[in-house]
């Protein structure tokens, strides 16, 4: 019954938009994909200056339903729900929880939302243009992402171009709205945009990939995140060794209040074993510490994946951020693992900002569920607070 009420959903939208239905376009639909995933997460935090620990028991159901192409045409609606489940001894962050402030910030408020609707129109394999509400990651996420380690992913209303020419892939797109991790019944979680993204990228056989971007935030309701940023990143391998250098230069744009350039960069390697893979990596960010605000920022990024799993660092301080990190990961019996130690320090001054120790293991029970059980363990110096957080996982999709 469900399918059907999408179907027509879907066959109305179609038909406004001026496509014509007949069996073929019916069949698109009858016969899409539907998908449901659930993913519940205990999440605990124990922060200095907080009398409370927080734990969050949290739920998050996912159905979404995409149908068949038909001349080229293509349609997708995701819904969210997330739900506390049995307490909700925690601050879900930006107003959404007025009278948890007692506890330290898990920012996984409840609701019910659509995370992704949009149409895709492929002239071909190598080109397409995609409309509406959609998930947006570029590269590995540094600049641009999902937050997809949230319960409530970041989603972006846009207008976007993938174009393969000749080997190489060229993405555009241009963002009206940014749907945040904050939900949509608080202001922190739209944000009004006039945004333009580029990112071109090429694989060299045998040697690597080579990415080229600029993006161009105007952020209309926070200005300090309105930045320009020209980067590049090449990534490749030798045999059983892994490398990464990644440039970029940002300066303020469109209503940003402060007049600053501030430059990224990060080199990175590993090295593969038998059973495991060494890996280490040097990360700076850079700020001013006499200039409030003139630090490199990326405030479209999935931050999580920086700078420890703690999350001490979604804002760049003020006289910038140099996070060397070296860690091991691998495989054993179908359990995954991953360890990794971080050593913080300010661009401007070299001023300690504390350490960080994160380890991860993964298994997968079997096709559908899998499990992840993960803890960050931040040790402050000047910056933050002392900070144990540990997660545990289920997911399973359907």
């Amino acid at each position: 019954m469900k399918k059907n009420l999408l179907a027509l959903a879907v066959c109305g939208l179609l038909q406004s938009a001026g496509a014509s239905a007949d069996e073929t376009f019916f069949d698109s639909i009858s016969n899409g994909d539907a998908n449901l995933n659930f993913r519940y997460r205990y999440e605990f935090v124990d922060q200095d200056g907080f009398n409370k620990d927080a734990n969050a028991s949290t739920l998050r159901t996912r159905l979404n339903y995409k149908t068949k192409a038909y001349k080229g045409f293509s349609f997708f609606i995701e819904a969210d729900n997330i739900t506390e489940v049995i307490g909700d001894n925690y601050n879900a962050a930006a107003g959404n929880s007025p009278g948890n402030t007692q506890y330290p910030v898990v920012a996984d408020p409840q609701g019910t939302e659509i995370n992704q609707v949009w149409f895709n129109y492929a002239f071909n394999k190598n080109a397409g243009v995609k409309v509406g509400r959609q998930r947006i990651n570029l590269d590995n996420q540094r600049f641009i992402g999902g937050v997809g380690w949230r319960q409530n992913e970041q989603t972006y209303d846009a207008v976007s171009g993938n174009f393969n020419i000749s080997g190489s892939k060229l993405f555009v797109s241009y963002i009206d709205n940014v749907n945040r991790i904050f939900g949509e019944d608080v202001a922190a979680g739209d944000h009004d945009n006039s945004t333009v993204l580029a990112n071109w990228s090429n694989k060299f056989e045998d040697f690597g990939k080579l990415s080229v971007y600029y993006y161009d935030i105007n952020n209309k309701d926070v200005a300090a995140f309105s930045t320009g940023t020209f980067g590049a990143k090449f990534a490749g391998n030798v045999e059983k060794f892994n490398y990464g250098i990644e440039f970029a230069t940002q300066n303020d744009a469109h209503n940003n209040p402060v007049n600053y350039t501030a430059n990224y960069y990060r080199f990175d390697g590993g090295y593969k074993l038998d059973k495991a893979t060494l890996y280490a990596g040097y990360e700076v960010l850079e700020g001013d510490a006499n200039k409030a605000g003139a630090a490199f920022r990326t405030p479209l990024a999935t931050l999580h994946a920086f700078n420890g799993w703690a999350d001490k660092f979604l804002g760049t301080p003020q006289d910038g951020l140099e996070d060397f990190f070296i860690g091991a990961k691998g495989k054993i019996n179908g359990y995954k693992w991953n360890a990794l130690y971080h050593d913080f320090s300010a661009q401007d001054g070299g001023r300690a900002l504390g350490t960080e120790f994160d380890v991860s293991i993964a298994h997968k029970l079997n096709k559908n569920v899998s499990l992840l059980l993960k803890g960050a363990f931040y040790n402050a110096d000047t910056h933050a607070s002392d900070t144990k957080k540990v997660w545990l996982m289920v997911s399973g999709n359907f």
